[in-house]
């Protein structure tokens, strides 16, 4: 069984011996979880130019081998990410104490600009860090084929580890999905949800490494997907990271200026919804990448081995 403690180098302690089988209240527990993940982003994309793509939504299983490669891939980057915690808990704390809620009957500040609804909600208080927590993290892996070669799909698992722990350390809640298009004509758009803030479970860790190249990538679908999950979270944060090697194509005509203009407009749709949009581009398609995200959201992968620690020290500057 798996354990929250973290050893001396701060990497998770791991007990393996005779692991207990999912009872059946837990199956049916993730089988009716999974089959609301399904009706929900069937919803969010009902009015988009997705509406009739055949979308499946899946929860990874993880196994025995899946924990040993964890364990494989954890072991640098605890250490690293359990101190770029440390120094970020401190902030954490004290963050959303300065903001202040207002409309309320008592408090410490004098709202003059309310007195006129005479509804004698003319204060503000300060929140504390247990009322209203400041940042939720998405993180979208594309797995498509291309991602095999050169390293790509173990820098995108070690990086994926690296923002899991840190949220998990950090209590951020996070949701990381990965995603793939035209695995057959009855599954044209695939979504993986590996780690999801309304089932948290410690077991999400060794979900992570079912992360695999696998076919075509439709972009804008995913991307509208997560979006929408992290405007309907309670934090006042929304940050989006997409983990990406190329350029979105999928069949039939998913491709080119056709897709580049999807994921534009679905990016400035939920900009305007306070979602943060950020591109780390690991492979051969950076230029076309930067021109679908801007200057302003992209983010050039060039050191793979440097990515997990970049990416946790950026989600770390928007607490």
């Amino acid at each position: 069984m798996a354990s929250s403690d973290t050893g001396d180098n701060g990497a998770p302690q791991y007990h393996e011996a005779n692991p207990e089988p999912m009872s059946e209240d837990a199956k049916q527990r993730e089988r009716d979880f999974r089959k609301k993940l399904n009706q929900a982003a069937r919803e969010i994309v009902s009015d988009s130019i997705h509406a009739r793509v055949k979308l499946i939504v899946h929860r990874p299983d993880y196994d025995q081998d899946s924990k040993r490669q964890y364990i494989r891939l954890s072991q640098e980057l605890m250490p690293v990410v359990q101190e770029i915690a440390r120094k970020t808990l401190p902030l954490l704390e004290h963050e959303t104490s300065a903001e202040f809620e207002r409309n309320r009957y008592y408090g410490s500040r004098f709202q003059a600009d309310s007195v006129a609804y005479r509804d004698y909600r003319y204060f503000a208080k300060k929140r504390t860090p247990s009322e209203s927590p400041s940042l939720v993290v998405g993180l979208r892996v594309d797995e498509s084929a291309s991602m095999s070669a050169f390293g790509r799909l173990e820098a995108a698992k070690r990086a994926v580890i690296a923002v899991y722990e840190f949220c998990r350390l950090c209590q951020i809640p996070v949701v990381i999905y990965g995603d793939t298009a035209d695995v057959s004509k009855l599954e044209q758009m695939s979504l993986y949800a590996y780690a999801d803030f309304d089932k948290p479970d410690v077991h999400d860790r060794y979900r992570l490494m079912r992360i695999q190249a696998r076919s075509n990538n439709r972009d804008g679908m995913a991307l509208r997907i997560m979006a929408e999950r992290l405007v309907q979270a309670p934090q006042q944060t929304k940050l989006l990271i997409s983990i990406s090697d190329g350029q979105p194509k999928a069949m039939d005509d998913y491709t080119g200026s056709y897709a580049a203009r999807d994921m534009q407009q679905t990016i400035v749709e939920y900009e305007r919804k306070g979602v943060a949009f950020l591109a780390s581009a690991i492979g051969q398609d950076k230029d076309v990448i930067h021109d679908i995200y801007g200057q302003d959201k992209f983010l050039d992968i060039a050191n793979l081995r440097e990515f997990p620690a970049r990416l946790v020290r950026i989600i770390a500057r928007y607490l």
